[in-house]
């Protein structure tokens, strides 16, 4: 039997002498009552409960945070608990989406714009359905940016509460009682500089316009980009826009409804004879100037802005140009062995260029316009007149034909009325040798929506016998339109 250790009896009885005593004080800590805490009475519901610090000491203390039982007490409290909470549906993340837009966080904006439409690709028509329904634009509400977002971030709430937009028209006659304004000054807080323009009557200000309209109708017309006021006066000033039509710089007084010249470019003689037997001894039945007053009043509206735009006329500030593009087989050589025969693709250019005298250029080339527009001129014609000049530049000018241009009018469409039976252009020149004469009749269309009257259309084609007196029609299987091109060096008329 193994003696007893001395040390380990001595713990045994410190333990159960401790267990004891812990025996005996927990009764009498369970019957010891606990000190409850009242809280502070509730005088209403919106009222705040103020709780005191867990901790204070003399070195730190904690601030006190402040409740309220109704929810978040200020609108940036507010805020920042609807922005915690994630967005689920594709209205939410739409919504979220605007609201960091007008924040300025463009980035997240459009992460979120993508989720939503991921979601639902009509979310946006749901969005306008909820803000902004059909009874919102009814009671036409003062703001016009419901969303109260900065007005240079684009934003699907932004909306027009003021009806349809106006028409150019009427958006125009709101600028009749402006001024011309000066010019800013370039230096903030140094005097503008000088408008001489702006303390000028508009009577004399309509003269100086008018007297530009005359060089330049293309300058007169960018004037309406300066200013408002000058834009009113360019489009509704129409004592300037009746003398561009009536003058014969670039208006209908230009225009010729019957052949001025021969057809080599000579004066028209009392005895010579027309292909057309409708102009043969006849006369017009009223003047130019009468077809423009009658047209005036009848074909467009009362107003001559609209005729010069609208009435078919020849420009001679340009060059009319068709560029033909064609395939036709080719032959395959016969010391070569190949399956397939080989492909052309010919190209080759006609050009038209009018002058005010009634007389024309035509001619027909594979060289491009940037060679020959410059050329189109009756000197260099003349110069290289059989074959003469050949080292020059020009030389393509040696392929040019003389000839002559009129406009149509009633007597070459008795059943039209004024207005319709204008439109067709008629063009004669010399032909491949001095007993032939080409004759073409066009037709005034427009191309694009910018340039009135533009382009010419094929109607017929064909060659003229002098000498046995018949003709043979030229097929138009290849050929294409003519587009008007403006050439600088031909000067500024329209």
């Amino acid at each position: 039997m193994e003696e007893p250790n001395p040390e380990l009896e001595t713990f045994r009885q410190q333990w159960r002498a401790e267990v004891s005593a812990r025996a005996q004080a927990e009764p009498n800590k369970a019957t010891k009552p606990k000190a409850t805490r009242r809280p502070p009475p509730i005088t209403s519901l919106s009222s705040n409960i103020a709780l005191k610090p867990f901790k204070e000491d003399e070195d730190h203390v904690e601030p006190q945070k402040t409740f309220s039982l109704d929810g978040p007490s200020s609108p940036e409290e507010h805020a920042r608990s609807s922005s915690s909470k994630e967005p689920q549906s594709a209205l939410d993340h739409y919504e979220k989406a605007v609201e960091r837009e007008s924040q300025g966080s463009l980035g997240e904006s459009l992460d979120l714009y993508r989720k939503a439409f991921r979601m639902d690709h009509r979310v946006d028509q749901k969005y306008k359905n909820k803000h902004f329904p059909p009874s919102y634009f009814r009671s036409k509400p003062t703001n016009p940016n419901p969303s109260n977002t900065a007005v240079t971030v684009p934003n699907p709430a932004h909306h027009s509460l003021d009806g349809p937009p106006q028409t150019i028209k009427q958006l125009v006659a709101g600028f009749a009682g402006l001024n011309i304004e000066p010019a800013a000054p370039a230096i903030e807080g140094t005097p503008a500089p000088p408008c001489p323009l702006a303390e000028l009557p508009e009577e004399i200000l309509v003269h100086i316009f008018q007297e530009l309209a005359i060089v330049d109708v293309a300058s007169f017309v960018r004037l309406a980009q300066v200013c408002k006021k000058m834009a009113y006066l360019v489009a509704s000033e129409e004592q300037i826009w009746k003398r561009v039509c009536l003058g014969s710089e670039v208006g209908f007084g230009a225009m010729h409804y019957q052949w001025q010249r021969e057809v080599l470019g000579g004066p028209l003689k009392e005895d010579s004879t027309d292909l057309d037997e409708n102009f043969e001894e006849l006369e017009p039945p009223l003047s130019k100037e009468a077809i423009t007053e009658a047209l005036f009043h009848a074909g467009y509206s009362a107003s001559w802005h609209m005729m010069f735009r609208l009435r078919p006329r020849i420009r001679f500030n340009g060059c009319y140009i068709s560029t033909v593009n064609y395939i036709r087989p080719g032959q395959a050589s016969p010391h070569q062995v190949t399956w397939n025969s080989p492909v052309h693709i010919v190209t080759y250019y006609r050009y038209l260029r009018f002058f005010r005298d009634g007389t024309v250029i035509s001619l027909l080339t594979t060289s491009e316009p940037a060679d020959v527009v410059h050329y189109l001129t009756k000197e260099l014609q003349e110069t290289h007149r059989n074959g003469a000049a050949a080292h020059l530049p020009s030389i393509v000018m040696q392929y040019a034909l003389r000839g002559r241009w009129r406009l149509s009018t009633v007597i070459d469409n008795p059943d039209a009325d004024l207005k319709d039976a204008e439109g067709d252009v008629f063009v004669e020149t010399e032909g491949a040798s001095s007993k032939y004469m080409y004759c073409m009749k066009f037709s005034l269309r427009t191309a694009g929506k910018g340039v009135r009257n533009n382009k010419l259309v094929w109607q017929a084609f064909w060659s003229y016998n002098l000498l046995t007196d018949d003709s043979g029609e030229f097929s138009l299987r290849n050929d294409k339109a003519f587009f008007w091109s403006r050439v600088k060096s031909y000067g500024g008329g329209a």
